[in-house]
């Protein structure tokens, strides 16, 4: 007899390509029985980052365009990830969470768009494809973001609090209670993670990141710079919360740069980014440390292989264990992905999925639409 399994696509804010995973769900642990990650043509990745550096796009055309080439490399995707998929499995679904252009979670008109066009990876794949997850969050009185915690909760949860920290482009939490506790999961955006440090590489190193956090480490932390960054209303703000690339980018740390007395070492600024998200997260455990009395921290996202960063967080989380989410059974790189073929499951079962705790939303929701092959 086949194993149903769902394919999961997802593309962050480092914008460099697809993390694709066809999942099983029949045991308690979700099964990955295929995993790929299909890097981006570089001349989309342009495209991407003339839309996100830009802050919107001006030319509709040029839109349109990268929403259809997004579409095809995320089908493209699936198709590889289908073909190297073992026999005996029937993809039932694939969850794409596309690409993030603009977050906009406060103000009058909230709203969110990732590009994609599902219709057409349906189209490509012959797979039934759900898509558009943030929208209906956000309709529902929700951030929008972050939304794997609700993944989290249903896979990582054991006898004692835990937290799950994804070191994306943002940095996100999740605080999952006990199976005996009463009290409330949360999640939410710390602030930024990968999406500065790789922005400052690429603009003095010509590389996309700082592989395993060599080039931070060579740096001293700049205090007087950490403490200005620090002050920003962001990370004093009550969750729920997200945020973005339109919002914690270069412009920003520009801004934080001009702010001190004198130039500052470029190396110096690279250890000093990494201390922001230490700093950060740190911050934001300490506040719920009374209600959530957290044993171990599980790293999942590109960050866990930032040995300077995982040093960091150890060193200043010393009451935790803080360890790879492989440690508790799921791997670290494919977490995001596994998430949304989670929820491409729940969605073609109509099944609501409950964000209230991470997003703000006001209840359970059926999230994301439903396009058929």
């Amino acid at each position: 007899m086949p194993h149903d399994c769902y394919i999961g696509l997802m593309s962050g804010t480092s914008m460099d390509g697809i993390d694709a995973v066809a999942v099983n769900f029949s045991n308690p642990k979700p099964t990955v029985v295929a995993a790929i990650h299909h890097p981006y043509p570089e001349s989309l990745s342009a495209r991407l980052e003339t839309l996100v550096t830009d802050g919107g796009p001006t030319d509709f055309r040029f839109l349109l365009e990268t929403d259809h080439q997004l579409a095809v490399a995320f089908a493209n995707a699936a198709n590889t990830l289908r073909a190297q998929s073992p026999p005996g499995y029937t993809i039932k679904a694939i969850g794409s969470h596309g690409q993030t252009i603009y977050h906009l979670p406060e103000g009058d008109s909230p709203n969110t768009l990732q590009l994609g066009d599902p219709n057409l990876i349906a189209e490509l794949t012959g797979i039934t494809t759900i898509a558009d997850w943030r929208r209906h969050d956000m309709a529902a009185g929700g951030q929008g973001a972050p939304l794997t915690p609700a993944f989290h909760c249903e896979f990582l949860r054991n006898s004692k609090d835990v937290a799950v920290l994804n070191l994306g482009g943002i940095a996100n939490i999740t605080i999952i209670p006990g199976e005996n506790s009463s009290r409330p999961a949360l999640g939410f955006d710390t602030g930024p993670a990968n999406t500065l440090l790789d922005a400052w590489t690429m603009r003095h190193r010509h590389t996309t990141c700082d592989v395993d956090g060599r080039w931070a480490a060579s740096g001293l932390i700049n205090q007087q710079l950490l403490a200005t960054m620090l002050c920003d209303a962001y990370f004093s703000k009550p969750p729920p919360k997200s945020t973005g690339r339109e919002y914690f980018n270069m412009k920003w740390l520009d801004n934080m740069l001009s702010l001190q007395k004198r130039p500052i070492d470029s190396a110096d600024v690279a250890a000093t980014l990494v201390e922001l998200t230490t700093q950060s997260i740190a911050a934001a455990l300490d506040h719920l440390d009374d209600k959530h009395p957290i044993a171990s921290l599980f790293v999942c996202g590109g960050g866990v292989h930032n040995q300077y960063m995982m040093s960091r967080l150890a060193t200043t989380l010393s009451s935790l264990r803080v360890a790879s989410s492989a440690e508790a059974g799921i791997d670290p790189d494919q977490m995001e992905a596994m998430a949304f073929a989670w929820f491409a499951k729940k969605t073609l079962a109509l099944e609501p999925i409950d964000t209230t705790p991470f997003t703000g939303a006001k209840g359970p929701r059926i999230l994301g639409g439903i396009y058929h092959a």
